[in-house]
């Protein structure tokens, strides 16, 4: 059986103080990577418990990746630092539901900027390094994107784009030895989904075929697989981690 190691890799995590993002960051950690943690506001007891583990392959950059230049920014620290980037993971999202006719254009502007911009600047900023020495990047889609749902009009719009980024990327990067995949999470277990309310995830459960919601650390397992040499032959995939909410 091969074990996963991902010793000596640099690995860049955006929104990666909690949630899907923090287990991320603990899988790649765990498989040796040195991880990059980014996100606007850092939880200090994530940082702790990650740090606790591996002090010297922990590094944190606070920015608001939403602006063009900050995410930019962001990649040329990690090269600053390190003089590679072997992995990114663009997790950062942000969910603000609403019915069609009351979403604001504010709404609108930032779940684009986050869910969907950074990734394309930052995905154009990591090819660059990537290009040298290969790479894996992965995208965190959503079912939502691939299926929609009521009240999340933005969101599903964002999350698409993000499917039709991973595949373009994918291809134009595939003969500079960089792989670009992205998971699309059903329901999972987290802050966001919480928010949602009670009603929204009875009906969720309802449709999920193993009869759960999803643990960010399932998604995580999934995430890794696709940044390693197991998946070396994989790209341009769009992999879900719903537990059969769509088949």
């Amino acid at each position: 059986m091969m074990i996963i190691d991902l010793s000596g890799r640099i690995a860049l995590v955006t929104g990666g103080s909690r949630g899907i993002g923090f287990a991320i960051a603990r899988r790649l950690l765990a498989a040796g990577a040195t991880v990059v943690l980014n996100s606007r506001h850092i939880d200090d007891s994530a940082v702790a418990e990650l740090r606790a583990t591996a002090p010297e392959q922990v590094h944190l950059e606070l920015g608001d990746i939403a602006q063009p230049e900050s995410a930019r920014q962001l990649v040329r620290n990690v090269f600053s630092r390190y003089k590679r980037l072997d992995i990114l993971v663009n997790n950062a999202g942000i969910m603000r539901p609403a019915m069609i006719g009351m979403i604001s254009d504010e709404d609108v502007q930032a779940t684009f900027d986050i869910n969907l911009t950074s990734p394309i600047q930052l995905i154009q900023a990591a090819a660059r390094l990537m290009a040298r020495t290969g790479g894996s990047i992965v995208n965190v889609a959503s079912v939502v994107g691939l299926e929609g749902a009521p009240g999340q009009l933005a969101y599903a719009a964002s999350k698409a784009g993000v499917v039709g980024v991973t595949r373009a990327a994918a291809k134009e990067l595939a003969p500079k030895g960089v792989r670009v995949n992205a998971v699309a999470p059903g329901y999972i277990e987290t802050d966001m989904t919480q928010h949602l309310g009670d009603a929204v995830r009875d009906q969720s459960l309802q449709s999920i075929g193993l009869g759960r919601a999803g643990s960010p650390d399932e998604v995580a397992d999934a995430v890794l697989f696709l940044c390693s040499d197991m998946a070396r032959y994989i790209t341009g995939q769009i992999l879900r981690v719903d537990g059969g909410m769509v088949i």
